[in-house]
């Protein structure tokens, strides 16, 4: 098991305010986080340097989180993902598992930060 204050995070939002929000809720868990704006840019950032978990949107510029999650997916197929999302599907995340299979946690924006730090553990326990 990954000890939590040695997680890397690659969070992946395109809304500069939601960003900083979140970031600074993982970091106050003791996580190292990178912050990008859309899925293109989520793809290069794990290129350099993989990731223990993903937080990502789902609607973004130039490539959206859900064509991104595929992507890594395909290439990490254990990759843990959490979504944080405006808009849900009306199914939640057993409908978004379906279209986006990898996904094992989803929050609806506004997120309070301590459902966001308990998602990233509880991914882990799933693990």
């Amino acid at each position: 098991m990954i000890v939590s204050h040695h997680l890397r995070v690659l969070l992946v939002e395109d809304e500069a305010v939601s960003a900083m929000a979140l970031a600074a809720v993982c970091e106050q868990a003791g996580y190292r986080v990178t912050c990008v704006g859309n899925g293109r840019e989520g793809l290069e950032a794990f290129e350099r340097a993989p990731f223990d978990v993903v937080v990502t949107d789902l609607n973004m510029p130039q490539l959206d989180g859900g064509r991104m999650i595929r992507s890594l997916r395909r290439e990490w197929p254990c990759l843990p993902v959490v979504v944080v999302t405006g808009s849900p599907p009306p199914g939640g995340l057993r409908e978004l598992q379906g279209s986006e299979p990898g996904v094992m946690a989803l929050l609806t924006k506004p997120v309070a930060g301590a459902d966001l730090v308990r998602a990233i553990r509880g991914v882990f326990a799933m693990t």
